[in-house]
């Protein structure tokens, strides 16, 4: 999602001398509103307001530009969050519960959010798409595209962030202060945000990573959904099958491909 956005720290005086910390967020990609036009500026305008009573630090919304009028291309002018991504974590278990957390915040978001943010959906058309040419092992790859090509089970919908994962998170201290770009934000299946969460875990930290918040997360009380399998194969799938080999390590690539060999043998259990 950061690829369609131009993102502008801004170091700001008021008439009064106070200083303010601010970000100017441009949709800048040439083609964005062809290739993506529902992903737009007044999309992520209104997540921000949904999500601005809630539990966790988000930015705030302080003026916006959703056609242009004013600035070059749409623009959004927000509050600048203190913390960096995470990196590696010093306190994993304090990590993941801190995403633990911040999720049951967005997720609790009312039903309001229904009528001002669109339906989930995914990023292309599963039905269509080829196991990648990078791996050896296209019949693990066919099989977890019937899988996800099937018609989604039943599950929880709420207010959903849909691009949920550690780059999209502020951390100062092992502290969480922000959870960021909400373009995408969704009414849909709450299993997305875990699932599109678990991938991103297990390509950067490890499976036991992903598997780990995955507990965490129903240990504090949300229910065990039967459609979170088949999210978390959707949800890899929906990015990796295009990824370009060149720009990713095989050693991730291989925890990718071992990650998806599980969330299969979740959907559909292996035959003895």
């Amino acid at each position: 999602m950061g690829g369609w956005h131009a993102n502008h720290a801004l170091a700001i005086v008021d008439a009064k001398g106070a200083p303010h910390r601010l970000v100017l967020r441009r949709w800048a990609r040439p083609g964005w509103e062809v290739d993506d036009p529902d992903f737009t500026a007044e999309r992520e305008a209104a997540a921000l307001d949904l999500v601005s009573a809630a539990p966790v630090p988000t930015p705030r919304l302080v003026a916006a530009d959703p056609v242009g009028a004013v600035c070059d291309v749409p623009t959004l002018l927000l509050t600048r969050l203190p913390g960096r991504p995470p990196g590696l974590p010093s306190d994993m278990d304090r990590f993941l519960g801190g995403l633990v957390e911040a999720l049951a915040a967005i997720h609790a978001v009312g039903d309001s959010a229904r009528d001002r943010i669109p339906e989930y959906r995914s990023y292309r058309d599963l039905r269509s798409a080829a196991p990648p040419g990078w791996s050896s092992r296209g019949q693990l790859w066919e099989r977890a595209l019937e899988l996800a090509s099937a018609e989604a089970p039943p599950g929880p919908r709420c207010f959903v962030h849909r691009d949920y994962h550690p780059e999209n998170t502020l951390w100062s201290r092992g502290r969480l202060t922000g959870v960021v770009d909400w373009t995408s934000a969704s009414w849909g299946p709450a299993a997305v945000d875990v699932a599109h969460m678990r991938w991103n875990l297990a390509l950067t930290y490890g499976l036991d990573a992903a598997d780990e918040l995955l507990r965490l997360h129903r240990s504090r009380g949300a229910p065990s959904s039967p459609d979170q399998p088949y999210w978390d194969l959707v949800t890899v799938l929906d990015l990796a099958v295009d990824l370009d080999p060149t720009d990713w390590p095989r050693f991730d690539l291989d925890r990718l491909e071992r990650y998806v060999e599980r969330v299969v043998a979740a959907v559909q259990p292996c035959e003895p």
